[in-house]
C-alpha cells in the first residue's frame, strides 16, 4: 500500500452503507440520491459502500439528507457510516475545503419526522484523556431532544432522526476543536424497524 500524504490534514470524510428492508430497495436508493444534492462534497461508490468527503458541515448534511429520503418511503432502512476527520488518508477531496459552510439540504429534510435508533461510538485519536472527552460529548448528546443509554462497546440513541444527526455533528465539530489530531466515530442507525427496542417487547 502506498504513503498517502494529505494537503489539507482537517477534511472530513464518512464511508456509509445504507440498506433498505424491501424489494425496491434499488429504486429507494436512486431516487434518495436524486434528491440530494452533493455538490459540495467529493463523492466515490463501489460494490461495497460510498464516500464522501469535504467540510465537516456538507459531509454531515449529505449523509442525513440522504438517511431520511430513504427512510421516510416507510422501509425499513439499516445506515453504517464511519465519519473521520484529520490525518492520514488520501488527497481526493481536497479542493471541496474551498466550499462555504452553507448547506445545501437542510431545507428539504428538516422537516422530516422520522423516529430513529442509533447507536455510536466515538474515538479521540492521539489525546491522553480521551475517556473524559469521550464522557463529555455522550452527556452533550441529551441537550438535543434525544434518550441516551449505554449499551455493551457503544452508546444508543433514540429519537427523531434530525435530532440525532444534529447531535453527532457537534460532537464531531467539539472534538475538532479540542485538538483531537484525528477523530473516527462510528454510527449505526435503523429506522421503521419492525424489531422492538433493545430486543424486549415494549411495555
Amino acid at each position: 500500500m502506498g504513503n498517502f500524504v494529505c494537503l489539507s490534514n482537517r477534511i472530513a470524510g464518512c464511508r456509509f452503507s445504507i440498506h433498505p428492508m424491501r424489494d425496491d430497495f434499488i429504486d429507494i436508493i436512486t431516487t434518495a440520491l436524486k434528491e440530494v444534492d452533493t455538490s459540495k462534497v467529493w463523492v466515490q461508490t463501489d460494490d461495497v459502500s460510498t464516500l464522501v468527503r469535504g467540510r465537516i458541515a456538507h459531509i454531515f448534511d449529505v449523509t442525513k439528507a440522504l438517511y431520511l429520503h430513504a427512510a421516510k418511503t416507510g422501509a425499513h432502512v439499516a445506515f453504517e457510516a464511519t465519519y473521520s476527520v484529520g490525518c492520514p488518508g488520501d488527497t481526493a477531496g481536497d479542493v471541496f475545503m474551498a466550499e462555504d459552510d452553507v448547506v445545501l439540504n437542510k431545507e428539504t429534510v428538516d422537516s422530516i419526522k422520522q423516529e430513529t435508533s442509533t447507536k455510536f461510538a466515538l474515538y479521540p485519536l492521539g489525546g491522553g484523556q480521551y475517556m473524559d472527552q469521550i464522557y463529555a460529548q455522550i452527556e452533550a448528546m441529551k441537550d438535543h431532544g434525544v434518550e441516551v443509554s449505554g449499551t455493551h462497546y457503544a452508546t444508543r440513541l433514540d429519537g427523531e432522526a434530525v435530532n440525532i444527526f444534529n447531535g453527532l455533528e457537534k460532537v464531531f465539530i467539539d472534538m475538532e476543536e479540542s485538538g483531537s489530531s484525528h477523530t473516527v466515530m462510528t454510527v449505526s442507525m435503523s429506522a421503521n424497524s419492525p424489531s422492538t427496542k433493545g430486543g424486549k417487547a415494549n411495555e
